[in-house]
């Protein structure tokens, strides 16, 4: 066979290996351009807070007569280890109207007697009250003596126990959290707050989610707020604080947000009804709701606010192990891929305003095919450069590039919570997180972004599973 360097010259697989990693280094420059752009927007955000966190609300607001009513609705299958922790915390909440709804969505293993035997839940006789668009109701349950609902039907999934407790309610607000998630004291009412302050605009609001794994909790309330040993917790702590403190901060100053995270959303009842609700057949049915809500409002020409809030906080259970950690990342990914297919008619779209001329673009270009450009790129240049095609300085500066835009972006989530909310109080948690941004990009970057491609494979070939996701439990004293 004959050498490719005797049929293609050795200058012009130099200059082609140079155009290669020119683009690679031109694309992650945009990527990480456009999540600075994202950060620098959250300053505003920021500097507001701090100047205003040390103002403590006037009066008791629990017995503010005005705050709307909110169902909290919680779908739970194979939820025994967690469940009962969960509720309890909620039965705690720092808030005047609300009444949980949990969704037993056919659980195969003991959810339904664990929540039976810890709140001595009694079953409403004759049938499901009302008609629910959902896979069939088997039972109505009730507590004596909380506010508090159970509803056991037959799996469909959890968009479709979400659309059956949204269906069953009658509240005002409608709050959607997973059942691994526990909701710090007052963050009810602090998510709820722009439903006071901009009644008649505001749709939709989001809170922050933040590891549960290595934290202690009291009576629902958390007690002690700590990283743990494992290594994928600490990536994640690192990442959460970049894409909660910092992204969404940002996306909703630019009145971009097109994620309100599952695990705690609040939305109008009314409107939610008014688009169907969640989407079945959905992967991620939170982030294809709201690009939904968007497009609805936008459409309707109402006036409307979807709005980020990072000082309410979940905490939630987030994986331990690489198979689990990588079944969660590939099923994001695919759902992302879903919502963006879904929604190719509002791309670039000038009708859609600022969602279909910034928020729906930036997140294909950089959400979606990043990740693909990125894990390419992780392999092509430093083999690239170990062939010696190309020049040492393309090399650097894609290594800069790489490394030191992602860690400056990890770097300034972790600032951004220690100069606002300081649930990592502890100095040492703080360095661990610095730490741990700076190891990502050499290790847990180029592992998301191979799981990025595994995710697109299997969306390409009609894998639309939801994956598993083992419960450890929360540490409760």
């Amino acid at each position: 066979m004959t050498p490719v360097s005797e049929w293609i010259p050795g200058a012009l697989i130099g200059d082609l290996a140079s155009l290669v990693t020119l683009v690679f280094l031109c694309y992650f420059l945009v990527i990480n351009g456009s999540y600075l752009t994202i950060n620098v927007a959250s300053i505003a955000q920021i500097r507001d807070h701090v100047r205003s966190r040390d103002i403590e609300p006037v009066g008791n607001r629990t017995g503010n007569p005005f705050v709307p009513g909110v169902a909290i609705v919680v779908p739970a299958f194979n939820e025994e280890p967690v469940i009962a922790d969960s509720i309890r915390s909620l039965l705690t909440l720092e808030y005047p109207a609300y009444e949980i709804v949990v969704v037993n969505d056919g659980s195969t293993d003991g959810t339904l007697d664990a929540l039976i035997e810890a709140f001595d839940l009694e079953q409403v006789s004759g049938d499901c009250p009302v008609s629910l668009p959902s896979a069939p109701c088997r039972g109505v349950y009730r507590s004596p003596e909380h506010e508090l609902v159970v509803l056991d039907k037959e799996n469909g999934g959890k968009a479709d126990a979400l659309n059956a407790g949204l269906y069953f309610t009658d509240r005002p607000l409608f709050c959607a959290l997973d059942a691994d998630s526990i909701i710090e004291h007052g963050a009810l009412y602090d998510v709820i707050e722009p439903f006071l302050e901009r009644p008649t605009v505001t749709v939709a609001t989001g809170g922050a989610v933040r590891l549960a794994n290595g934290c202690s909790f009291r009576n629902g309330i958390v007690e002690h707020v700590s990283l743990p040993e494992n290594r994928l917790v600490r990536f994640q702590a690192a990442e959460y604080l970049r894409a909660f403190l910092s992204g969404r901060v940002g996306l909703s100053r630019l009145g971009s947000l097109l994620i309100i995270s599952g695990a705690f959303g609040v939305f109008r009842t009314d409107v939610l009804r008014e688009i169907g609700g969640y989407e079945t057949d959905s992967i991620t049915e939170d982030m294809e709701l709201v690009v939904r809500l968007h497009r609805h409002l936008i459409d309707a020409g109402e006036p409307y606010e979807v709005t980020f809030l990072a000082r309410p906080v979940v905490w939630t259970e987030v994986p331990e192990s690489r198979s689990v950690l990588a079944s969660q990342r590939k099923r994001w990914f695919r759902g992302l891929l879903d919502t963006l297919w879904r929604h190719r008619g509002a791309i670039g779209r000038r009708r859609y305003g600022i969602v279909g001329l910034f928020a729906l673009p930036f997140f294909l270009f950089v959400e979606a095919l990043g990740p693909l450009v990125e894990g390419v790129g992780y392999f092509l240049v430093p083999f690239l450069f170990i062939l010696g095609w190309i020049d040492p300085s393309f090399f650097l500066a894609f290594l800069a590039l790489a490394v030191g835009l992602s860690t400056l972006l990890s770097a300034l989530g972790v600032c951004f919570e220690v100069i606002t909310y300081r649930r990592y109080d502890e100095p040492r948690d703080v360095v661990v997180l610095l730490w741990y941004g700076l190891l990502e990009a050499f290790s847990y970057r180029p592992w998301k972004a191979y799981q990025s491609w595994r995710g697109a494979v299997e969306y390409l070939r009609g894998n639309h599973s939801w994956g598993t996701m083992t419960r450890v439990g929360f540490d409760l004293e």
